[in-house]
């Protein structure tokens, strides 16, 4: 027996693992707030890459940057509680998953792709944060891209999950 295989066979008998194999009701709530997360997460980024794209230009960053920033992030917390959650209840199924595996691979560069967003301090000055509140310059540009195409990248690989 492998470590992968002791820690699967670990999840699968965790009791919130357990709790949603035996309820049905349960884990329909824990989907279904998984699906709330990936909508507040996508649903909040979406409009933000667009605006750092230069559309929308008459809505001011230093207005809607925050807040679509921290809805962003609240709607991801919520979808990797609740994606880990779920993962639990198949954890070897979805481990040989090929879609499972690639939404894993997009969403770790996606992850990387804030880290380099926010580490470089240009997107906190573009939005106001800690600067004036500029226009998005080229590198936050490509950056806000890199995310719009990851975060729809991560939604369809998830979707594809169910189809492998």
């Amino acid at each position: 027996m492998t470590p992968v295989d002791g820690m699967v066979g670990w999840l699968e008998t965790w009791p919130g693992a357990v709790l949603l194999q035996r309820s049905g009701t349960a884990y329909l709530l824990v989907n279904a707030a998984h699906i709330l997360g990936v909508g507040l997460l996508v649903g909040a980024i979406l409009p933000l890459d667009l605006r750092l794209l230069g559309l929308f230009r008459g809505v001011p960053l230093a207005v809607v940057g925050p807040f679509l920033s921290r809805a962003a992030a609240a709607g991801l917390v919520l979808a990797i509680a609740t994606g880990l959650w779920l993962f639990t209840v198949k954890p070897a199924e979805y481990l040989g998953n090929e879609a499972f595996l690639w939404k894993l691979g997009l969403l770790a560069a996606a992850l990387l792709n804030i880290a380099i967003q926010h580490r470089s301090g240009a997107f906190a000055r573009t939005v106001g944060e800690g600067g004036a509140g500029g226009e998005p310059s080229a590198g936050v540009r490509l950056v806000a891209l890199a995310s719009a195409v990851l975060w729809l990248s991560v939604l369809v690989a998830g979707r594809w999950i169910g189809f492998v």
